[in-house]
């Protein structure tokens, strides 16, 4: 692709901003609350039709308890076959939400899908402000994280791509035609922290901004993004019996997220005191260390490369190249 060419794309007349799917990462519990208080929100453009802002709260009964799910991991309900099997009147609360979730942001796959779902989430590792997608050539996604960028130069901020290739997208994202987490930490699981809240407030904001630019025609220019495609996730020592964990996160690699992980470095210190080295072939990038929400999950952290992505320039469909491309749509069909 030319960097030059100029990628049309279709307008975003419908935007979702959802909160609570994990009902103890409660930025995106408050945030969303708030601006509920401003309901039917509309982003007023001049001579288009205007783009409407649902609010979410997606795990209410989690939220409730101030927990990450009730039953199951609702992040982890959004598979067609999830959302689409037979289910029973016993099936857990969360599965049977995120059906009612995918009737009002989807049916996901289809063509009445929100145009775009931002799922606000928390992390207690410190990876700062990231988008994560399923895409690494999703240029709605790509642009916006570039337009935060620019907007919030002093916030880290990093765009990671979930590589499912080989398997199917499980996240409430993953509903709309286009959709990315906005994950932010450090923060505590159960707490609101005052920064923490702010970065994500402006970052909802200005994503917002960026869509409203989009409907109305601004073009937005080529450039290029890293991004950190995750290689595999490693898991905590465990003893073979008991299963228990016998070591934790090296004190020289807590806290440093992005940071390039060398063979040979120092991954984790065991409760005696050892300390265990990476035994990679290659250095890689780590995030999502040290994860409180993982610990079930089996991961200490996940390992990335980074690439450097050309993106290119776009801009919104006129409306008459939208009734064209419908028209030619309906053509094939016949």
């Amino acid at each position: 692709m030319e960097v030059d060419e100029v990628v049309c794309l279709p307008r975003l007349s419908r935007v979702a901003v959802c909160g609570g799917t994990h009902g103890n990462e409660l930025s995106g519990v408050y945030l969303v609350r708030e601006l509920l208080k401003a309901k039917d929100i509309v982003m007023e453009e001049e001579r288009e039709e205007p783009a409407s802002v649902l609010m979410v709260l997606a795990n209410p009964r989690a939220m409730q308890q101030c927990r990450r799910y009730v039953d199951t991991d609702l992040n982890r309900c959004f598979t067609h076959a999830t959302l689409n099997g037979p289910i029973s009147d016993s099936a857990p609360y969360e599965m049977t939400r995120s059906r009612e979730l995918n009737a009002m942001l989807g049916p996901k796959g289809s063509p009445g899908a929100v145009d775009l779902v931002c799922d606000l989430h928390n992390t207690t590792a410190n990876m700062g402000l990231c988008l994560i997608a399923y895409s690494d050539c999703d240029w709605i996604c790509l642009h916006i994280f570039k337009h935060l960028q620019r907007q919030m130069p002093d916030v880290p901020m990093r765009f990671i791509h979930f590589d499912v290739s080989s398997k199917e997208s499980y996240s409430l994202d993953s509903v709309g035609k286009h959709g990315f987490a906005m994950e932010i930490g450090p923060q505590p699981h159960g707490v609101v922290r005052s920064n923490i809240y702010t970065a994500m407030k402006d970052g909802v904001q200005h994503m917002l901004d960026w869509v409203r630019l989009f409907n109305s025609g601004t073009i937005f220019e080529a450039g290029f993004v890293d991004v950190f495609t995750i290689v595999k996730n490693i898991d905590y020592p465990r003893d073979s019996e008991t299963h228990n964990i016998t070591a934790t996160i090296h004190p020289q690699l807590q806290d440093r997220d992005f940071l390039l992980l060398h063979p040979d470095d120092a991954l984790f210190q065991t409760f005696s005191g050892e300390t265990l080295r990476y035994k990679g072939n290659e250095p890689l990038y780590p995030f999502f260390v040290n994860e409180c929400a993982y610990y079930e999950k089996g991961i200490a952290l996940s390992l990335a490369r980074k690439r450097h992505v050309v993106v290119p320039a776009i801009r919104a469909q006129t409306e008459a190249e939208r009734r064209r491309d419908q028209q030619g749509f309906a053509s094939e069909e016949e």
